[in-house]
């Protein structure tokens, strides 16, 4: 079985450690846990690994978050994965800081990547890992705070919250989607 482990964010050294790239420190977390290298690739940076007889490909798409689908489109048909093994991982914030909710589809819920993936993969019945990042922003000011770094209270809880987050998608690939999320969207 082959799962494909999408981790949303933007390319370049100035989103580096902001709250948007989220999805890109999960997958990054990932990859170090199983000591594998990303490599460039054709619309992104991909690594894979084994662990408990299934194939997880990660892939961090180059294509910017708003045109993440395209990325996730074409490596699901050159990986031949299918649409029920893809989980995308995305930063939320209609959810608290840390706060983890997996769900089997949905809508996009504003959140242009999501829209993206959904226009190129014909529909939203796909897997996501939701990972709140909070919403403590003024009026009209949404852009810049996800587009902004963490706070050092943040930063302090981002490891454990990301290894959370890590066993989640190890979950969704070993035991399924509605058992993950049975488990991960109680904490």
């Amino acid at each position: 079985m082959k799962y494909l482990i999408v981790g949303l964010g933007n390319i370049g050294a100035k989103y580096k450690n902001t709250r948007h790239n989220i999805g890109f420190e999960v997958v990054d977390h990932l990859a170090e846990a199983f000591g594998v290298e990303w490599k460039t690739e054709k619309l992104g940076d991909l690594c894979e690994f084994r662990h408990k007889g299934r194939t997880f490909i990660l892939l961090k798409p180059s294509t910017y978050m708003n045109l993440s689908g395209k990325s996730v489109r074409y490596w699901m048909q050159q990986k031949k994965v299918d649409k029920k093994n893809l989980l995308v991982v995305l930063d939320d914030l209609h959810l608290p800081f840390g706060k983890l909710r997996m769900r089997g589809k949905g809508s996009d819920a504003g959140h242009n990547g999501l829209k993206d993936i959904d226009s190129m993969t014909e529909g939203n019945n796909y897997a996501r890992l939701k990972f709140g990042i909070g919403n403590e922003f003024s009026k009209g000011r949404q852009a810049d705070f996800v587009l902004s770094e963490w706070n050092s209270e943040e930063t302090d809880g981002l490891k454990a919250f990301k290894e959370t987050a890590s066993k989640a998608v190890l979950s969704f690939g070993t035991i399924g989607l509605p058992r993950t999320m049975n488990t991960f969207n109680t904490k």
